[in-house]
């Protein structure tokens, strides 16, 4: 998964936190980012988890669908073995 500038972003403020106390834009701006990580985060596991349902239950089409859309997140999508390869 590529870095996202909000990643960024909150890497930045936290560094910049662990050496001063943030100011109050800089403390808003970190909490943004940290909901603004969890939204992408609960998103990109449900389309893994929609990824896996349609491997589980065969469904090739909406599988691709899914994971074109976890590409255009900016993720890979997960990598299935076959049970013979397991």
């Amino acid at each position: 998964m590529g870095i996202l500038p909000v990643h960024e972003r909150l890497a930045e403020l936290w560094t910049i936190r662990t050496k001063r106390k943030l100011t109050e834009e800089e403390a808003a701006d970190f909490e943004h980012c940290l909901a603004a990580n969890a939204t992408y985060c609960r998103q990109l596991a449900y389309l893994y988890n929609c990824s896996l349902l349609a491997s589980m239950s065969g469904d090739v089409e909406w599988q691709h669908e899914i994971c074109g859309r976890i590409d255009k997140m900016n993720g890979h999508p997960p990598t299935h073995r076959r049970r013979e390869e397991a």
